[in-house]
């Protein structure tokens, strides 16, 4: 019974959602100060993270791997451009793709920004394979999320879903 009401709880405390919102929330306020010293904002320093790691990429890659859309990157984009720290030009293979690429400055910034994980980290208190752990679960959570229709199927209570 006890089970029960749990799973029906409509206390904020109670909800998945909210404690992956208050933890990304303060996770992101963490990073926050360090990422004031580079000079960049937290979606603009997941965007050089993946440049870093993979170097030139098209718009639309980029995009995939930060799991945004493409109107949502291409603001961000031309603020890193303007800032110095990212180029973008046309596909020589094909003019409707948009290459992004890390400029020297850029590039130059990753030494500075080397330090962000391991300072978030002390600043967790966390062990790094409870941090391994957290990540892991915080991925596969994503990943079941994602795989699940979005069909505004609402179940009534008492009926949970098949894989639960």
């Amino acid at each position: 019974m006890n089970e029960d009401r749990e799973v029906a709880s409509l206390l904020l405390d109670d909800q998945l959602c909210f404690a992956v919102y208050a933890a990304s929330h303060a996770v992101t306020a963490a990073y926050r100060p360090m990422l004031d010293e580079l000079g960049l904002t937290y979606p603009q320093y997941l965007t050089m993270l993946v440049l870093w790691e993979r170097g030139e990429l098209p718009v639309k890659e980029l995009a995939a791997a930060l799991r945004l859309d493409y109107g949502t990157v291409s603001p961000l984009l031309k603020r890193l451009e303007a800032a110095g720290l990212v180029q973008r030009v046309r596909a020589p293979h094909d003019e409707r793709s948009v290459l992004v690429t890390p400029t020297e400055e850029g590039r130059a910034l990753r030494l500075r920004a080397r330090a962000v994980p391991q300072t978030l980290l002390a600043t967790s208190g966390m062990a790094p394979s409870e941090v391994a752990r957290l990540r892991g679960d915080l991925h596969r959570l994503a990943a079941r999320v994602r795989a699940v229709p979005r069909t505004g199927l609402f179940l009534p209570p008492g009926n949970p879903p098949a894989s639960a």
